[in-house]
């Protein structure tokens, strides 16, 4: 059997100062409440899933959620996004309808992929979320290329391209980072360091355990974040913005985070002890935000609760539009697969 590898967080949590919030109470508000949809929304999916409402492949996001909230709040409505399959928190937080969510995890025809995509393959065009993407390492280079398409259509948007720590290891990263630092491309790579590639730690795949160092070779402005903080994960993006839209190129975020669940709901977590995983959850971002929002009293306990409400709603009445919905039809195999609608392929065999 492997030997475990302790992996300890990067940064010690602060008690945040009621005195001093580093944000406006709108921002913290906004940041509690998508980050509890995110977080009860997949807790419903992992439920869900052990019932064999659905199947295929299926990674939660918990834990991680402020790179997501932090990210979102220091970008701009017209600026792209794009991951890989750990995909269910950035939509939400882009502001998806969870119920055309859950109806693509159920593979209905109302979902956000028309039932076609499933978990791993989450898109909205309306939201400027690029998709999830299930090829370990190819949202890197397709990416940057949308990043490409806006710096040659003459916008002022960014491009956010999310990664594992495992896909790090990709050749094709080398290649994109080459070609993004060489012609300017208005692009942040975001690394989600769960320390964990599916079970192999950081350190058990690389002599440079700080990732941000990847982007030194290429010249590219890098740099590690807390990710268990939306404020300090929200700062990170801003300057990497700035930089983007001065036509400045792309900047590098190892962005330290952890799941709290395993890579995948197959996962058994033997590779790393209890006491670890309670280690990270005392860092909890969710509990952060709520502990300043209290501090400073910012909302009664009604309202909070309004709020724990209101989610728990959103998240019962994604369920039941899901449940509602009806399959895609056969003929939808055929559509969606070519732009030219009577490609002689599908005249054959339709």
């Amino acid at each position: 059997m492997a030997k475990t590898t302790k992996v300890k967080p990067a940064v010690k949590a602060k008690k945040a100062k009621a005195t001093a919030p580093k944000f406006s109470k709108e921002t913290y508000v906004k940041w509690y409440k998508d980050m509890l949809l995110m977080r009860k929304f997949e807790e419903k999916t992992g439920q869900l899933y052990i019932q064999q409402k659905f199947g295929g492949f299926c990674h939660l996001y918990i834990g991680q959620e402020a790179i997501v909230a932090g990210t979102v709040s220091a970008s701009r409505p017209d600026d792209k996004h794009m991951t890989a399959y750990r995909d269910h928190a950035h939509p939400i937080g882009l502001g998806t309808d969870p119920r055309v969510l859950m109806a693509e995890l159920y593979g209905r025809q109302t979902g956000c992929s028309k039932g076609k995509g499933g978990s791993m393959h989450f898109f909205d065009k309306e939201k400027n979320f690029m998709g999830g993407h299930g090829i370990v390492g190819a949202q890197i280079a397709m990416g940057a290329g949308v990043a490409f398409a806006e710096q040659y259509m003459g916008t002022d948007n960014v491009t956010f391209v999310s990664m594992g720590d495992g896909a790090v290891r990709q050749g094709i990263l080398h290649e994109t980072f080459n070609m993004a630092m060489n012609w300017k491309i208005p692009v942040v790579f975001i690394i989600e360091n769960n320390n964990y590639a599916m079970g192999t730690s950081v350190q058990r795949t690389t002599n440079v355990t700080d990732l941000s160092k990847i982007g030194l070779s290429y010249d590219m402005p890098s740099r590690s974040v807390n990710g268990m903080r939306p404020e300090e994960v929200h700062e990170a993006i801003e300057e990497a913005c700035d930089r983007a839209r001065r036509g400045d190129g792309p900047t590098l975020l190892d962005i330290r985070t952890y799941r709290y669940k395993g890579h995948s709901m197959s996962d058994p977590q033997k590779y790393r002890s209890k006491d670890e995983v309670n280690e990270w959850i005392e860092q909890d971002p969710i509990e952060h935000c709520l502990r300043v929002i209290q501090e400073n009293k910012w909302l009664s306990e009604k309202e909070l609760k309004e709020i724990q409400d209101w989610v728990k709603n959103e998240v019962e009445e994604s369920i039941k539009f899901a449940e509602e919905s009806p399959y895609p039809e056969a003929e939808e195999l055929y559509k969606d697969v070519y732009v030219q609608e009577d490609y002689p392929y599908i005249k054959e065999y339709n």
